[in-house]
């Protein structure tokens, strides 16, 4: 039977930061996983057009605990303005059973 789990999306300047949020995330038990991928991102910001090397994170986390993850990545983001996207998503039971029992 399929599980509820949350995934949400961000990215940030380097790879060091993109690390320190993933961990300080699944530390804190509001994500059960952090994926972490290097992207090249085209923007608008301020007027001008930027280009920049990004990693991008997708964090996985019961929906229970997405209103307390999101205020931990506007804390913690080292952008003014992080990207910040979410959808609901199901999962296997076993999966969302671990997802559920990482953030706790």
């Amino acid at each position: 039977m399929a599980q509820p789990l949350t995934l949400c999306l961000t990215t940030e300047a380097s790879e060091a930061q993109a690390e320190a949020l993933a961990q300080a995330l699944v530390e804190r038990g509001l994500a059960a996983c952090v994926a972490l991928t290097p992207v090249r991102s085209l923007y608008r910001w301020r007027g001008a057009l930027e280009r920049s090397q990004e990693v991008q994170l997708l964090i996985k986390t019961n929906p229970s605990r997405l209103a307390e993850l999101e205020v931990a990545v506007q804390q913690l983001h080292s952008y003014d303005t992080p990207e910040w996207i979410h959808w609901p998503a199901a999962a296997s039971a076993a999966y969302g059973a671990w997802v559920a029992e990482g953030c706790s």
